[in-house]
């Protein structure tokens, strides 16, 4: 493949909406405008920040991906040794355009959140730090990956932080935990061949599994709490339970075949974003 063709598979084109849809709808939704912040905000946390985060991943995961026989499609590009530093060097050029002009229009509370973000996509996969590579914490940091944006666009737009609103925050941190969780499973094998750690590798493909389903209906049972129609998004939470629940039983030797439920979580996550942009929909136009 030509070098763009490796650089886009390996930004994950399948989950560009996963980070940026989160933020344009806290923005959306706060500023109850759309303006250039919004525009801006979106393409970065559509491409250029999902290139950083992915491509950092595949340069330095290069060995054990050698291994894992899912890698070399949507599911995770096989960077070709040679394009490594070129895909360093597009992450930063990418990246940092849109980054200045987002700390030009933001405050100090939305350069530290935007920090973060911008932190926990190089601490993940970059060597020396390597927060993949830590059980627990690596579940924790991609949940991160996915939540601090909607938390940076609630920011920017001022947002006020309410009980309802902390409670679909922490439901959105959970299902992050449990999706990460899960999808360590199916690379066990391959992650232990390749010395690598996960929480998987660590507590095992099954209890992985287990801590997954509890934590995804944790996640459904918190949006129980917020205000109406916010306690139907619960209803989003059941397929993710019910399709991870199919694995109660993997095994350490078995886990490979838990890929078939990651396949069919990219399916939900379009199905559960479904649900969510109806139900914001329905929200907003009660509120304007």
């Amino acid at each position: 493949m030509s070098t763009l063709a490796q650089l886009t598979l390996s930004s994950r084109p399948l989950s560009w909406i996963n980070t940026a849809f989160p933020f344009a709808a806290a923005y959306l939704l706060t500023a109850r405008e759309i303006d250039l912040t919004l525009i801006v905000g979106t393409l970065y946390f559509l491409i250029p920040y999902n290139l950083a985060m992915y491509g950092i991943n595949d340069v330095f995961d290069y060995e054990s991906d050698l291994r894992n026989p899912r890698k070399g499609g949507v599911e995770g590009a096989l960077l070709d040794p040679s394009i490594h530093r070129t895909t360093l060097v597009a992450a930063l050029v990418t990246n940092v355009p849109f980054l200045v002009y987002l700390v030009i229009v933001g405050d100090p509370l939305s350069w530290l959140v935007l920090a973060i973000s911008v932190f926990a996509v190089i601490a993940y996969s970059m060597k020396g730090l390597r927060f993949k590579e830590r059980p627990f914490l690596d579940s924790l940091t991609s949940s991160t990956h996915f939540v601090s944006p909607a938390v940076y666009g609630l920011v920017l737009a001022d947002a006020v932080f309410t009980p309802a609103l902390w409670l679909i925050l922490g439901s959105f941190f959970l299902w992050g935990i449990a999706s990460h969780a899960f999808g360590a499973v199916q690379d066990v094998l391959a992650d232990r061949e390749g010395g690598l750690s996960s929480i998987a590798t660590i507590i095992g493909a099954r209890a992985t599994t287990r801590l997954a389903v509890v934590v995804y209906l944790a996640s459904g049972l918190l949006l129980l709490g917020t205000e109406w129609p916010g306690p139907l998004a619960a209803i989003a939470a059941v397929p993710y339970v019910v399709s991870t629940a199919q694995w109660w039983r993997v095994t350490d030797e078995t886990a490979e075949d838990a890929n078939r439920g990651w396949k069919r979580f990219l399916l939900l996550n379009f199905v559960a974003g479904a649900i969510v942009t109806m139900l914001m929909i329905g929200w907003t136009l009660t509120t304007a």
